[in-house]
């Protein structure tokens, strides 16, 4: 699930907060060249002339047997599923550090350090890094996740992720998506000078952005990560500039003293009261996750608040009585974010998430009041 947090103000005011992205590993490769005496040449070619049918059946076999196993491999996984599984394998396994950046269109591009190993007695721990400015770092020991930012007590939560721009469902739960996405297998591609599969999401409904993702063919590891709009446009992209896969932990892990790290704050369970209104219509396999009620900051106002999620993407709709609305119908993007608000019947509906603004129309127009006695 990807880690965005929105501040919302139903004045019309928006903030957003964004993690997190990616790297790749480049390769150079040379064909020397030399000059030969006449002599020589001519050697070659009588030698040429006079090699037997039988001696150059047996050099074509010896370089079908000696075929790298990489390609071997790579023409043994047909499908994305395959594919992905491979990665998630990886992820969750191995010992690795990544350097990759983030670019969102209208944003400058943010650099990001991503470590992950497992200790000796079984204990896998993962770091992310922000590269930039004052610096934003996350640690995960198993199952709770410290975090660590400037002017900010640090605090840690119980999690067995780190969320970060990487949506995790990708990486630790694909085969979920099926649901709402449909997976293609594109064909092979080069990314940052590696061999990569490259992997198409698309949404079954078209009412969700798209992705592609490539994965190098050696490692499995996922080398870029694009965001597209309905037309095809570029909305947000990862990038891997440098990994490795090594056989021991990186030695960052050894400074770690686990007893040294925050305690795990006691989250509040929100009260499921009833709400006095139902989304009507929702994209496939989108399903209901969250709600609660909860008090704006700005204006004290109470709003009835439901999140939605197909794991991929989320999306926050807040309902107000149409006596409580502040301002008029509004519409914007910003970056890869749609903020809707309008009035739908006897009702301020906002809706807020990473999907195209007429997903997000058809969501608020859809609400209708219910009987609280059969929510």
């Amino acid at each position: 699930m990807r880690c965005n947090q929105f501040v919302l103000l139903i004045t019309g005011a928006l903030s957003i907060f964004t993690p997190f992205c990616v790297h790749a590993q480049s390769r150079d490769s040379s064909l020397p060249t030399s000059l030969e005496s006449n002599s020589l040449e001519s050697n070659n070619q009588a030698k040429s002339a006079t090699e037997s049918a039988t001696e150059r059946e047996t050099k074509t076999d010896t370089v079908k047997q000696t075929e790298p196993a990489l390609e071997r491999e790579t023409n043994a996984l047909q499908t994305p599923a395959q594919w992905l599984q491979r990665l998630q394998s990886l992820i969750s396994s191995a010992n690795y550090q990544v350097s990759f950046v983030q670019t969102t269109v209208g944003k400058e591009t943010v650099p990001y350090l991503w470590r992950h190993g497992v200790l000796d007695d079984g204990t896998e721990v993962e770091q992310l890094n922000l590269q930039n400015g004052p610096g934003r770092e996350l640690i995960r020991v198993d199952g709770i996740v410290s975090v660590f930012e400037p002017d900010t007590q640090p605090y840690s939560i119980r999690s067995r992720f780190i969320n970060g721009p990487i949506p995790n469902i990708l990486l630790h739960n694909p085969q979920k998506l099926l649901e709402s996405y449909e997976f293609v297998l594109v064909g092979r591609a080069r990314v940052a000078g590696r061999s990569a599969q490259q992997i198409r999401i698309v949404s079954r409904d078209n009412t969700r952005f798209g992705y592609q993702l490539w994965l190098d063919e050696e490692s499995g590891m996922l080398l870029k990560l694009n965001m597209l709009d309905l037309q095809g446009a570029l909305l947000e992209q990862i990038q891997i500039s440098a990994f490795s896969v090594m056989a021991s932990p990186s030695p960052y892990f050894a400074r770690i003293n686990p007893s040294s790290l925050p305690e795990p704050i006691m989250m509040a369970s929100s009260q499921s009261r009833a709400h006095g209104w139902e989304v009507n219509y929702l994209p496939v396999g989108m399903k209901e996750v969250k709600r609660d009620t909860r008090r704006l900051a700005l204006t004290g106002q109470v709003v009835e608040y439901k999140m939605y999620s197909d794991g991929l993407v989320d999306v926050s709709v807040y309902v107000q009585p149409i006596e409580d609305a502040l301002g008029g119908d509004i519409a914007l993007r910003n970056e890869v974010s749609t903020f809707l608000t309008l009035k739908a019947g006897k009702a301020q509906v906002t809706v807020l998430g990473e999907i195209p603004l007429q997903t997000a129309k058809a969501i608020a127009t859809s609400i209708s009041a219910v009987n609280n006695s059969n929510d």
